[in-house]
């Protein structure tokens, strides 16, 4: 792990990770110690429905809903708080040892590419209350920056996969399903990339909360026991998103249900094989970019929620041809590493280093990301 000019002394950080998935909020509290870095507790809390659901709606523009977001702000920021009391708690740690939290915030709005330089990204959070919930310092606002910078502002954690998980002599390519999926490409030798891919989670959860009720079908199991829709999957594959050169990144903005609903008009099929048709789109979306982007990779590692649908695993491995490792064997479980990644950046955020990589979004340089709220 490489943590160069960070000062020497032990200090402990806390990472806070919501992401496109809307499940709840992962926690994890690290020691950095110059440029070792070790995972000394973790804590998830799920989100309650409501607040799902509104963070839903808000991703469709509607009435009051600026007055919706900033009620919204507040209760995330009481979630992450009562997170951050249940880790240290479970840590048996006070408030006062830790230096700062990093807060991704829950990203409602993610349009990098608009023209004229109105390009802007926004994520639910106030992290002045959450400063003040938590009695740390708390670093937010990590996209907009680099975003400011000429940047997508995501992904941003092909840098801290540089940092902990690449190998002097292995090709890897760490790939993360979340509600969006994401590579990271660390290459022997060479320019480290990283982009979104597309779908992750995100459209698998949505059909198997609208048809079974659960809100993620567990291992894989109803999708796996459906047919690939062929004529489904091909429409699908063929949004323009797909065949963009990188740096790019995606959300929900585009990948949601009414996109789905639209391939479905001309597509119709049983619940289930829909299943199935959307567990191959992510499959094939990441296997495809990895062929693309990252020629010569010799390891894959998974992580994320997306780590757990065994039937999108076993169909990553036969379409990439290589076993699909899970991050658990390199020093992060798969459940943890996004929130180990904003731990770092509240690091290099306190200790003035860029956490950004012009590579990964096509800043017009490295930046320092994140504002900090001190306690």
């Amino acid at each position: 792990m490489n943590f160069s000019a960070t000062p020497p002394q032990a200090r402990l950080f806390i990472g806070l990770m919501s992401g496109t998935s809307l499940d709840g909020v992962d926690a994890v509290v690290v020691t950095q110690q110059g440029e070792h870095l070790a995972q000394q507790g973790q804590y998830f809390l799920p989100y309650p429905a409501d607040i799902r659901q509104l963070l839903l709606d808000l991703h469709t523009p509607a009435q009051h809903e600026l007055h919706t977001a900033a009620i919204v702000s507040n209760r995330l920021a009481d979630l992450y708080a009562e997170a951050v009391q249940g880790l240290l708690t479970d840590a048996r740690l006070s408030a006062s040892a830790v230096s700062a939290i990093g807060c991704h915030g829950q990203t409602i709005r993610h349009c990098p590419d608009l023209p004229n330089g109105q390009a802007y990204t926004l994520q639910l959070g106030n992290h002045a209350r959450l400063a003040e919930r938590t009695g740390i310092t708390v670093v937010g606002d990590f996209r907009s920056r680099d975003i400011a910078a000429g940047g997508q502002g995501a992904p941003l954690v092909p840098a801290f996969h540089q940092a902990v998980f690449s190998a002097p002599d292995t090709h890897r390519v760490m790939i993360n399903i979340g509600g969006i999926a994401n590579l990271s490409d660390l290459p022997i030798n060479g320019q480290v990339i990283g982009f979104d891919s597309g779908p992750g989670n995100l459209l698998m959860d949505a059909w198997t909360l609208q048809h079974t009720g659960n809100t993620y079908d567990a291992g894989g199991q109803w999708a796996a026991g459906g047919s690939v829709n062929q004529a489904l999957l091909h429409a699908m594959l063929a949004a323009p998103y797909f065949a963009l050169p990188t740096p790019k990144s995606t959300g929900r903005d585009l990948f949601n249900q009414a996109w789905l609903n639209l391939h479905l008009q001309a597509n119709t099929d049983t619940p289930q094989n829909v299943a199935r048709t959307l567990l191959e789109l992510s499959a094939v979306s990441i296997a495809q970019a990895l062929q693309q982007h990252c020629r010569g990779a010799q390891e894959l590692y998974v992580c994320g929620g997306g780590a757990h649908n065994l039937a999108l695993i076993d169909r990553l491995q036969t379409l990439c041809g290589l076993p699909v490792q899970r991050t658990d064997a390199l020093g992060i479980g798969v459940d943890w590493v996004e929130a180990v990644a904003f731990a770092w950046l509240a690091q290099r955020c306190v200790d003035h280093l860029p956490g950004n990589m012009p590579a990964v979004t096509g800043a017009a340089g490295p930046r320092v990301l994140g504002a900090i709220y001190p306690h």
